[in-house]
């Protein structure tokens, strides 16, 4: 199996699956990534609104503009850079806090799960 799928091809259900499992870890994980951010960054109660407000916004964000059942879903034109922005926001904010393995992976998986996500045309998803 190519390491990038074929712009035609659909996977089995099995992976396609796994695919948007992956896709639902990865927003989990840049939630994690903006809270550790936020806790490291700021002192005292400046860390605990930090850590509390970073992945707000994200999720603030994610539900007016990229949930599947969001009202005011964007079109996939605009919707899947603010998508990928805000998870490279969030690898960006785990190298900033010294979580440099867990941002590397996690911006990796999220690059690998964006060229599946096209391949197997699943951003609609």
């Amino acid at each position: 199996m190519p390491l990038v799928p074929d712009q035609g091809t659909r996977p089995p259900s099995a992976l396609a699956g796994a695919n948007l499992a992956l896709k639902f870890a990865l927003e989990l994980a840049a939630l994690a990534l903006l809270a550790y951010w936020g806790a490291v960054t700021g002192d005292g109660f400046g860390a605990v609104a930090l850590a509390v407000a970073a992945p707000a916004i994200m999720i603030v964000l994610w539900a007016r503009f990229a949930a599947p059942r969001s009202g005011h879903r964007l079109a996939a034109p605009a919707r899947i850079p603010l998508e990928l922005g805000l998870f490279a926001l969030a690898a960006a904010a785990g190298y900033a806090a010294g979580a440099i393995v867990a941002a590397t992976i996690f911006a990796a998986a999220a690059a690998l799960n964006a060229v599946a996500l096209t391949g197997w045309r699943q951003w609609e998803s």
